[in-house]
């Protein structure tokens, strides 16, 4: 049955990605209305993860950013398929580098490095024009689907232009198999982790469990740390940022880098708070969760 399922909407699928954009963002503005008036996906999570984030702002302005977050969500759906069929041309088009100096730095001193990134901006394009845009191997680190056919079109569609897939759970061994070659990695590092192996911080006016794997992992490897900021300039086009946050992670203190990234992820989000994942339930875990030792 599932087979069947995904060959029925395969057809649909690609026929969304040959779209031209500017009827693709008109479809998106016809899902926004469904999704936000009528099919109502997610709405009390969206707006008590507001409520929460910013209990200074009025009822109207949590309003206002929750219905941007659907129109943009809308966006980010089909902009996800889009990708599918994207070209070089395209990609580099609609996503690109402020600049790149800090990679060509780091490649020619031949130093592997660790990407930490959240939901924030459009992180499959982004993806695709790291790996366009710079000389590393650009290895992501993902979570496998469980239906085959659903995670054979989401390993094609990440994997053009030659980026390559970790699973989650082969992290640290297959980092440390690509050792002798000059690879960059990346972390969607605001995801939920299990509380009991958390580093617990504030973020967004919240107690909030951090996933530590990236900064353990970097600190045992000694891989210097970058930020990936991506903006959107406007709809359909983004601008990624590159900062260095730790150049020797080997010297930091214990949940040094997770604290630095949270924080700065924070600044962002503050900043533009439409172009985060806020259907994601980032709360769903309380410190009380967690077991005395």
């Amino acid at each position: 049955m599932q087979a069947i399922v995904f060959y029925l909407v395969l057809p649909f699928i690609y026929f969304i990605s040959i779209l031209p954009f500017w009827i693709l963002y008109g479809i998106s503005d016809i899902m926004y209305l469904f999704l936000y008036y009528i099919l109502r996906y997610r709405r009390d999570v969206v707006n008590q993860n507001l409520r929460n984030s910013f209990p200074d702002k009025s009822p109207e302005e949590l309003k206002k950013i929750s219905k941007k977050f659907y129109s943009y969500l809308c966006d980010l759906t089909l902009e996800s398929l889009k990708k599918l069929t994207m070209t070089r041309k395209q990609t580099l088009k609609h996503c690109k580098f402020h600049d790149t100096t800090l990679f060509k730095k780091l490649h020619s001193e031949n130093r592997s490095i660790i990407l930490l990134m959240g939901h924030y901006g459009n992180w499959e394009w982004a993806g695709s024009t790291f790996t366009l845009e710079t000389d590393y191997q650009l290895y992501v680190i993902y979570k496998p689907l469980s239906n085959i056919h659903w995670e054979n079109l989401m390993v094609k569609t990440r994997t053009m232009f030659g980026t390559k897939l970790i699973k989650v759970n082969n992290t640290l061994r297959d980092m440390i198999n690509n050792k002798n070659t000059i690879g960059a990695t990346a972390f969607i590092a605001d995801q939920t982790p299990f509380p009991e192996n958390a580093y617990w911080t504030k973020f967004l006016n919240q107690e909030t469990p951090v996933f530590t794997g990236a900064e353990k992992i970097s600190k045992k490897l000694n891989y210097p740390i970058v930020f990936i900021n991506i903006i959107r300039t406007k709809r359909g086009y983004y601008e990624i940022f590159a900062e260095l946050l730790e150049q020797e992670p080997k010297n930091t203190i214990e949940n040094e880098i997770s604290e630095r990234f949270i924080n700065r992820l924070e600044k962002e989000i503050i900043k533009k708070p439409e172009i985060w994942l806020w259907s994601h339930r980032r709360w769903k875990h309380k410190r009380k969760d967690v077991p005395i030792s």
